[in-house]
């Protein structure tokens, strides 16, 4: 009877022990552990240095006005007149905003008479510290440099945000044949000379109505076309841009 009550006693003590060490025991689904989950988010993209210069000056990203206008930054790749990447993580195309948004009144004239074209733009609104690249960088003799690239000290109307430098896209994204490529320099890509240049079968009739295309929804939205640079457009005069924008340093 002794016995018995021994191995009771002992069997209840077990039970006992191993109840209160239970309670010390963290359990995996107790709120000290429950953690919660939260899943990596990257950090927001920095924005480029000269991203951030045109911002603080008023400009705006012209596809935040007009989602249809297709961009590539030609000085932000090597396949310019320079063969460099000046603009450096550079992408997006900035212009003052009523030259934006009289950009995307040329778009949607050039939409609507062309369905599934749409604009290209090559160049927007520049710093002039990168025009001082572009001047440099010109090979030619210096009389012929204003020909072809603005005297950095008396400043582009690229450099106030007014000025693009843009083509014409296909339903397929591909830019349309305009005859030369963009930046070349000679009259092939003069407006000025392009009766000439058809006369004697150096432009088509084909590139000249490709150039028409893209000329007619400029000049409709009230854009002034360059004469020697069928790319080229302005938005206003370098002067009233100067009076009313101050330069992009």
């Amino acid at each position: 009877m002794k016995k018995n009550s021994l191995i009771f006693l002992l069997i209840l003590w077990g039970n006992c022990a191993c109840q209160s060490s239970s309670k010390n025991v963290e359990r995996p689904d107790s709120p000290i552990h429950t953690v919660a989950t939260v899943d990596s988010v990257p950090p927001p993209p920095q924005i480029p240095a000269l991203e951030q210069q045109m911002i603080k000056q008023g400009l705006v990203n012209v596809q935040t006005v007009d989602s249809t206008i297709a961009v590539e930054l030609k000085y932000s790749t090597t396949d310019n007149f320079v063969k460099k990447d000046v603009y450096g993580d550079l992408e997006n195309a900035y212009l003052q905003p009523d030259i934006a948004k009289k950009l995307a009144k040329a778009s949607a004239s050039l939409r609507k008479a062309h369905p599934g074209y749409r604009l290209l733009i090559y160049d927007a609104a520049r710093p002039n510290s990168v025009q001082y690249i572009l001047w440099d960088a010109l090979d030619v003799p210096l009389r012929q440099k204003p020909q072809y690239v603005a005297d950095p000290k008396i400043g582009s109307i690229h450099n106030f945000g007014c000025a693009v430098d843009l083509t014409v896209a296909n339903e397929k994204g591909a830019p349309l044949d305009m005859g030369t490529p963009y930046d070349f320099f000679g009259p092939l890509a003069y407006p000025r000379m392009e009766s000439q240049m058809l006369a004697q079968g150096k432009l088509s009739r084909k590139q000249l109505a490709n150039r028409q295309i893209l000329r007619q929804a400029m000049t409709q939205a009230g854009f002034r076309q360059n004469t020697t640079e069928w790319w080229h457009y302005d938005g206003m005069s370098r002067n009233s841009a100067r009076a009313k924008y101050g330069m992009i340093k």
